[in-house]
């Protein structure tokens, strides 16, 4: 055996000289002996080749088309066995290279080993460290997700600011719109451009570094040494450093993957990776972009360049080494501050100064403001991120793709970006945490009388969200009726006649509040309102409805089912249910509800029924509100189980009227509107 290996090692020798290569890398002479500081060089080198096999990998699973790019991340992330971990060495071993060239770089400069003869080799240098930022740059658009998206979308319009950027960025972009064209010419930069021209600058790299060898000296202390076997052996506990961090690192937290890309929906937390950060930063310490996206980098990477020959000059190479220090803590400071501004919220929320007139009271509130936008969109996000991997679960991803198919007709995704766009102006969404989407702030000039806002959505039609109607002290704040015109209606009616009720008036409450639910028949309140009809609960606040509870009752002003007469206030028949919420979002002012002289503010979204291209939402995204608002798809078991039996809901209802001992109108209407409901789907 051992014959036939000598035989084939002879042979290969003869044809290639593989003994004299391999002898001349293992025993090339180190000046001074082996040296730690020397590892980043190799640490890049095996980083590198890390990311080409597990690209090779990635680029087995993935498909660069605008419809089916994130659908392929997610297969590779989620389904494919090992693929988050494939993804995320890639993720991580990416970043790791971006921290180990500026280390790498103050290595060769401090060596002096950018000088003459070995100029061209750290020119060289620098060239790879530009194809690497640019292999960061182009591969963060091709998950095809919102984060990516608008990250890059920002990074490209850069382009288009020096003369003749236009053009450029028209040919990055693959037209004026950001699309297919636009991930395919990224993957094309990213897979195939960039590390080919990586792989050559990096050969003659070697090649340079093998020619000039190592700039340090001998020294009696310090002998000389063959790369064989210390040095290896330090090149090797470095490699595996890197390796073993990485791949803690992808096991500890997967590679990030946001929602589908939605071009008609801005990302409000879009953001570079970190290692950009410092130019994110550095745009805001500039009135004009141009200065600080073109000319503060063009000049940086002037100066990088110029190196070897300022080095010619007396004190030269001082003088590099402290600009590059210079350099490098600037980068590093900017990324800190990014970073800071970004949580300037969490921080900085109990520093306000003083005066609130003070130019650093308005800095103040800036930022806490824009941080605050911030996390809130990358809660957005994460809240959409997980529904999606619900939705997937129960349907699987569509041909049409995941945007087009599951995001575009899921109300808990699109209800709440619709929400944001053409409800936050004036209503928040709030949980009593906190948590979710924020409504108007009050303006600066504020005289606290003038209405600005709406009540707080979150929990709409539930006994809670009619008990915050119907208690003297909270209709009188922010989330209830505090921001809007009706204090002298409902307001005062709540303050006046239900202030101090006793015991039995409180439970008559809660049995108005559990009646009034009942009307908007919610597919996840099923269980509760059988409750309470089994208990007698929704019969005694249905009647109490047009009982006075002090001197006036409800149906003085509203109308419910055969009580009251239609006015200022909004007919209480129904009220939440399907028919009634899209019917009052379409057009408030409608006789039903507020009428044209009770209506405070509140747009018409949908009024033109003859011509929906006219209306402020469209029938498809007023649907997908009214669903989310009142959680009709939250809970997709319920759902699915509620669609494949309706005869459930028939009966429900009808033992509810029965029970009642009125008629349901009500519930017949609702019956009605989820059959519309499933129409529209």
């Amino acid at each position: 055996m051992n014959s036939m290996f000598a035989k084939l090692s002879d042979w290969l020798d003869n044809r290639t000289g593989i003994r004299a290569l391999a002898h001349d890398g293992m025993y090339e002479n180190i000046p001074g002996g082996s040296r730690w500081i020397y590892i980043t060089g190799s640490m890049l080198v095996f980083a590198f080749v890390t990311q080409a096999v597990t690209g090779i990998f990635l680029w087995m699973n993935y498909s660069p088309g605008s419809q089916n790019a994130w659908e392929s991340v997610y297969f590779i992330t989620y389904e494919l066995k090992g693929g988050f971990l494939l993804r995320g060495v890639h993720h991580y071993m990416a970043q790791f290279m971006v921290v180990l060239l500026p280390l790498h770089l103050l290595q060769v400069v401090i060596c002096r080993a950018y000088v003459a003869p070995r100029e061209i080799n750290y020119w060289l240098g620098l060239v790879l460290m530009l194809l690497v930022l640019g292999l960061g740059l182009t591969g963060y658009l091709l998950p095809w997700d919102q984060k990516g998206y608008w990250a890059t979308k920002v990074a490209t319009e850069l382009m288009a600011l020096p003369p003749g950027g236009e053009q450029m960025q028209k040919l990055a972009v693959g037209g004026s719109q950001y699309g297919h064209a636009t991930l395919t010419r990224f993957f094309a930069m990213h897979a195939g451009v960039l590390p080919a021209l990586l792989l050559v600058v990096l050969g003659l790299h070697v090649a340079m570094f093998r020619k000039h060898g190592i700039t340090a000296k001998s020294s009696p202390r310090r002998p000389d040494e063959y790369f064989w076997p210390k040095q290896v052996f330090k090149d090797s506990i470095g490699c595996l450093v890197l390796l073993v961090a990485v791949v803690a690192l992808a096991f500890w937290k997967e590679a990030e993957l946001g929602p589908p890309a939605e071009p008609t929906e801005s990302y409000g937390a879009a953001r570079p990776e970190w290692y950009f950060l410092f130019l994110f930063q550095l745009l805001k310490k500039f009135d004009d972009e141009f200065v600080g996206a073109i000319v503060v980098p063009t000049l940086v990477m002037a100066f990088l360049f110029a190196l070897p020959l300022i080095a010619k000059v007396r004190f030269g190479h001082l003088v590099n080494v402290v600009v590059l220090l210079v350099i490098v803590i600037g980068v590093g400071y900017l990324t800190y501050e990014a970073i800071d501004h970004d949580n300037y919220d969490h921080r900085y929320a109990n520093r306000e100064p003083a005066d609130p007139k003070s130019k650093e009271h308005a800095l103040w509130k800036e930022r806490i403001e824009a941080a605050e936008k911030f996390h809130e969109a990358q809660n957005e996000a994460h809240l959409e991120s997980e529904r999606l991997h619900v939705l997937i679960e129960y349907y699987g991803i569509p041909r049409a793709g995941a945007a087009a198919g599951l995001v575009h007709n899921d109300p808990e995704i699109q209800g709440r970006r619709i929400f944001r766009r053409s409800c936050a102006s004036c209503h928040s969404y709030l949980d009593p945490a906190g948590h979710g989407i924020r409504g108007p702030k009050a303006p600066d000039e504020w005289d606290g009388k003038t209405p600005y806002g709406g009540p707080n959505l979150y929990g709409f039609a539930t006994p809670k969200w009619f008990l915050r109607f119907l208690d003297p002290d909270k209709i009188v704040g922010d989330e209830v009726f505090g921001l809007t015109k009706h204090t002298d209606g409902m307001m005062a009616f709540v303050q006046g006649e239900l202030a101090d009720l006793d015991e039995q008036g409180q439970e008559t409450i809660l049995q108005i509040a559990a009646a009034l639910s009942a009307e908007a028949n919610l597919i996840w309140r099923e269980r509760e309102v059988a409750r309470d009809r089994a208990a007698g609960t929704l019969t005694k606040g249905r009647e109490a409805l047009g009982e006075a509870l002090a001197y006036t009752a409800c149906t003085d002003c509203h109308k419910f089912r055969d009580e009251g007469l239609l006015g200022d206030a909004p007919d209480l028949t129904g009220y939440g249910s399907y028919e009634w919420l899209y019917g009052f979002i379409a057009n408030p002012k409608h006789e039903r509800f507020y009428g044209e002289e009770g209506n405070d503010r509140m747009p018409a979204f949908g009024q033109h029924t003859d011509s929906p291209e006219l209306n402020l939402l469209s029938p498809h995204d007023l649907d997908m509100l009214v669903r989310w608002l009142r959680g009709d798809d939250r809970d997709l078991s319920l759902k699915l189980e509620k669609d494949a039996t309706p005869e459930v809901s028939a009966a429900a209802e009808t033992t509810d009227a029965t029970d009642a001992g009125v008629a349901d109108d009500a519930s017949e209407a609702d019956a009605t509107t989820e059959t519309d409901a499933t129409d529209r789907k």
